[in-house]
């Protein structure tokens, strides 16, 4: 059973930046694809990145791309998600997830806030 654990949340102005990560434990970190998930109040969960086993060919939703970098360590069984100038709307509880072919495995989440 994988279990992650997200942190690096936080409350930040528009224009600002942060850090998420996503640490791994209880199953083969390198063997899954990564990916960043979020639901802002009232709203469905929605895609934001993720990334292949090795880190490569990761993909973003259009909302974020050029703003937002995932990025793996697997010698650390963590993904990073650095998150640069932040937007109101980026405000969300950001969740990780991990799987072979679906999303099997999720954190509890960590909420970002971005005031304008």
């Amino acid at each position: 059973q994988v279990q992650l654990v997200e942190s690096g949340g936080g409350l930040v102005q528009a224009g600002g930046s942060l850090r998420l990560s996503c640490v791994a434990s209880g199953g083969a970190f390198s063997s899954y694809a990564m990916g960043w998930f979020r639901q802002a109040p009232g709203k469905g969960r929605e895609f934001v990145a993720d990334c292949r086993k090795t880190g490569g060919d990761s993909t973003y939703s259009d909302s974020v791309k050029g703003r937002f970098t995932i990025s793996r360590d697997n010698a650390k069984n963590t993904v990073y998600l650095q998150m640069n100038s932040l937007k109101p709307e980026d405000t969300a509880v950001y969740y990780c997830a991990a799987g072979i072919d679906v999303y099997e495995y999720w954190g509890q989440g960590t909420q970002v806030t971005v005031s304008s």
